[in-house]
């Protein structure tokens, strides 16, 4: 994990990247009792649970404070707000996974 950065969409690259690359670190990434649960979701449904969605989302409006709050240049806010803002809009407009 890297800090301030939503887990939901790397775990989900991580499983498709071991998935091509090594059975054994995919099963056992789809059998974790904490990212298992996320991978099955979007595989299966295409599908973010709701405290994923909110982490992922606040992390996102949280990194973009801190970047506001520590100055960074114009250019760089810029360019952050839309790409966050779409990478928000994304993970937001995904269903929730049936109960």
């Amino acid at each position: 994990m890297l800090p301030l950065v939503p887990t939901t969409p790397l775990v989900i690259l991580a499983a498709f990247a071991f998935m091509n690359s090594s059975e054994r670190l995919h099963g056992w990434l789809v059998n974790h009792k904490i990212f298992g649960p996320m991978i099955l979701d979007w595989r299966r449904h295409g599908a973010i649970s709701r405290p994923a969605k909110t982490a992922a989302i606040v992390s996102m409006a949280a990194v973009f404070v801190l970047s506001i709050v520590f100055q960074a240049p114009v250019w760089v806010l810029a360019v952050q707000a839309p790409i966050l803002a779409v990478c928000a809009w994304f993970v937001g407009s995904r269903p929730l996974p049936p109960n």
